[in-house]
């Protein structure tokens, strides 16, 4: 960022500054300020702040009482509604020190959001914002510095309006210290417990960022997807994943394959410790707009004694990346349930596989590592990586929405409007974000409300994109949904009752055949005529829970809650599960269900064109050589329930590369030949065959024929000593042939042909063959001598290079 965009906190430091150090003229100050260290201007304006004012808090994921060294932190600084902040900074001190020198530092911080936050320019250790406007809450990791550096206090400033909170103490100020090498493995300071009354119920929405446009480094056209969600509400005695621990086998297959069956299988085992399961559906591909597809959601519950919420999802295709919450504390200090969180993701890694890229083969992570954010410096070809180690841009964002409470409740703070004071500047109204590109039909009249009593449904309208301008900017709202009640529930009638939505049902009373179970909701605001709510807060049903309680009857646990409707508009599909606690006692097969599926009725589908988005363009050939197959993609832009759309969304087609190289493949060595020498030194050679030649520029043949050599006893010396061996040797010949031909006359057993000449070689060059023979004569008829046989002897030839 330029010169003349400093941070806010930076120039507003700088308006506030002659309240500390009055008397001094600006210029005097100036060059005070440049003499006097590394970052002293910036903790100077600490004599500006408000002792113990507590709108604006500084927190550090978990709430850790120690710190492991090396390992990465999520830290938050955030704004109690109403209030929120122009500028702020952010910097890690260790203990006792007072920020003039780079080493009184610790820690490394990394940004999250570039567009949020950036590192301060006098001040590179410091974070502070990018943009100044209104904000409510940043985040930036935080990596603990190396063993031996003692305690670290985290300090955060805050600047509003013209005026700079900056505490040594309270709410902004977070100490934590090393963790002792004798507690290592020890849980962090363990998680307060929650004092809150009653229960609230949850939505959690998921919306993915992750698409080519965002991350567009080697991003996986055809295969891109976010695996099914699965998570729970749970205590602090049960944590399904997080940072610096190591992957269960659930985590691990989420992570690898985005399977959650064994992850659910975990989770439930935990009975005692969990409130809800938490599930919501994959998403393919990755990113699409909100106008062709909901965001995935789950709807889940929290007690006092279950107030932690876990999730995670897949990140696919990858070797074991994902995304998710970690024991997001859902109860406040004051003993109530938090309204709303909205978190931004950075995908990180289960320490399972050690793949580098988007579809690097299976490679075990050996031993299995910790769990750890990804950085943009973890590996070259890494889809994230930045050589200037600049921060990962995020890949999703979740939103978890209380959406009603049941029972009483402790805290005073009320259920309604004023949970959310809006702070609404003329200046900073928000305006319809609708592309001017985009040009609609007016919209339909509203369907018919899909609840017949007065629990909530929803209507829906629509309206046609007549045209589009720009094809590359997203076209939004062509559907529009609206929660209603049947008739004479209206939220507008003012005689009847505002009622909360149904509270998830209670267990059944009884764990083997009939019993009963309840459900409540309350009265979110009453009649404006004064009169009395009439409309029943409790129901009770009876339920049924393993109809059988004989030997040979399995245990089931009760029905889970209905999935949404299959369907967006029409007639769709809904369904329920359920799972085997105890197979039969007497050792029999269990015939429960455990699932069970209903016909779900949503409003009334209008037929609309069928939109369609622009082809994309030709993948790359599957092959780098040879024939293979590209691909193209366009997507449906107008719900596929709503229209009768029978168009291709893929095209395949073959593409030729040029041939591939063939190397030239050769035979193994022949065996060493016998040494070319009777005495002395000499050598032997040793052969092999050319089976493929090379083509289309493969690797050429190495050599066919190696020397090597080979040394025979002495050679006798004199010319004389030469020729009497050479005589012994002939006499010897001459002997033993003498006996052969005697041997043959008394004996005629066997009479041999001479040998034969040599044939042609095999092949003229690169080793080849050559064969003789040496037939039988005579055979002799005598059934004592049977081992007369033809004879065959082979020796290489052409040895030469081709």
């Amino acid at each position: 960022m330029g010169a003349h965009l400093q941070p806010l906190a930076l120039r507003l430091l700088a308006l506030t500054f002659p309240l500390v150090a009055k008397g001094f003229p600006d210029e005097t100050l100036e060059k005070a300020a440049k003499s006097e260290g590394y970052c002293s201007r910036i903790l100077r304006a600490q004599g500006t702040r408000r002792e113990g004012y507590n709108e604006f808090s500084l927190r550090v994921e978990g709430d850790p009482e120690f710190y492991k060294p090396g390992n990465s932190y999520r830290v938050t600084l955030s704004a109690a509604t109403p209030a929120y902040f122009r500028g702020f900074t952010l910097i890690a001190l260790k203990e006792g020190k007072e920020g003039d020198k780079e080493e009184d530092h610790a820690g490394s911080f990394q940004i999250i959001d570039e567009e949020e936050t950036q590192f301060m320019s006098n001040c590179p250790v410091a974070v502070t914002e990018s943009t100044p406007r209104r904000r409510t809450r940043i985040q930036v990791f935080w990596t603990a510095p190396p063993t031996g550096t003692g305690c670290v206090i985290l300090k955060a400033s805050i600047v509003q309006k013209r005026i700079i909170y900056f505490q040594d103490e309270g709410s902004l100020t977070k100490k934590i210290c090393e963790q002792d090498s004798a507690s290592e493995g020890v849980t962090d300071k363990p998680i307060l417990d929650c004092c809150a009354c009653g229960t609230a119920k949850y939505r959690l929405t998921f919306y993915g960022n992750w698409s080519e446009k965002t991350h567009p480094k080697d991003f996986p056209r055809r295969t891109n997807h976010w695996s099914a969600i699965i998570g729970s509400s749970h205590s602090k005695n049960y944590i399904l994943w997080e940072y610096g621990g190591y992957a269960s086998e659930g985590v691990k297959q989420v992570a690898e394959l985005g399977s959650p069956v064994k992850m659910e299988e975990e989770i439930r085992q935990q009975s005692d410790e969990v409130l809800t399961v938490i599930k919501a559906k994959a998403q393919w591909p990755a990113w699409q707009p909100l106008n062709v597809r909901a965001a995935p959601s789950a709807e889940f519950s929290v007690d006092r004694h279950r107030h932690l919420m876990s999730f995670l999802t897949m990140l696919g295709p990858s070797p074991d990346w994902n995304v998710g919450l970690s024991a997001e504390d859902l109860c406040t200090k004051d003993c109530g349930w938090v309204q709303k969180v909205v978190q931004d993701l950075i995908p990180w890694d289960a320490g399972t596989d050690s793949g580098v890229t988007y579809e690097s083969p299976n490679k075990p992570t050996v031993p299995q590592e910790k769990i750890r954010p990804l950085t943009s410096l973890d590996h070259p070809q890494s889809p994230f990586y930045d050589p200037e180690g600049g921060s990962i841009k995020l890949v999703a964002r979740v939103v978890i929405e209380r959406i009603a409470r049941k029972g009483e409740q402790c805290n005073i703070v009320p259920d309604n409007i004023d949970d959310i004071v809006a702070d609404l500047a003329p200046e900073e109204k928000e305006e319809d974000d609708t592309p001017e590109t985009c040009i609609y039909s007016n919209w339909s009249p509203w369907s018919a409300c899909s609840s017949s009593t007065c629990e909530k449904g929803k209507r829906m309208r629509q309206r046609m994109l007549k045209a589009q301008l720009d094809l590359s900017v997203p076209c939004p709202d062509t559907q529009d949904f609206q929660p209603c009640m049947g008739p004479g529930c209206s939220d507008e009638d003012g005689s009847t009752c505002m009622m909360s939505d149904w509270i998830t049902w209670s267990p059944c009373s009884v764990s083997c055949g009939m019993g009963t179970r309840s459900r409540e909701r309350y009265v979110k605001q009453f009649p404006e005529d004064g009169s009395m709510c009439k409309v029943p807060t409790e129901e009770t049903e009876k339920c049924v829970v393993n109809e059988e309680c004989s030997p040979s009857s399995c245990l089931v646990t009760e029905w889970g809650e209905w999935d949404e409707c299959s369907a967006s508009c029409g007639t769709g599909m809904k369904r329920r599960h359920r799972m085997i606690k105890m197979t039969p006692a007497d050792g029999s097969m269990c015939k429960a269900e455990t699932t069970e599926a209903e016909k779900c009725m949503m409003p009334e589908c209008h037929t609309i064109p069928c939109l369609l988005s622009p082809w994309s363009e030709w993948s790359d050939c599957s092959v780098t050589c040879g024939k293979g197959m590209r691909t193209r993609q366009r997507m449906l832009k107008s719900a596929a329930e709503l229209g009768d759309c029978n168009e291709e969304l893929e095209q395949a087609e073959k593409c030729m590369l040029p041939e591939c190289p063939i190397d030239c493949e050769l035979t193994e060595w022949s065996q060493w030949s016998e040494c070319n020498t009777s005495c002395g030194k000499g050598h032997m050679i040793r052969t092999r065959m050319i089976k493929i030649e090379p083509q289309f520029g493969g690797a050429a043949c190495p050599e066919t024929v190696q020397r090597a050599k080979c040394r025979v006893r002495k050679c006798l010396r004199g010319a004389g000593m030469e020729k009497r061996r050479w005589k012994e040797a002939r006499e010897k010949r001459r002997s033993e042939q003498a006996k052969k031909n005697l041997d043959s006359e008394q004996y005629p057993v066997c009479r041999l042909k001479p040998w034969t000449a040599w044939t042609e070689c095999s092949t003229l060059c690169g080793g080849g063959i050559q064969e003789r023979y040496m037939l039988v004569k005579k055979r002799s008829k005598s059934t004592q001598f049977t081992s007369c046989k033809d004879k065959k002897e082979l020796r290489a030839c052409n040895v030469h290079p081709c």
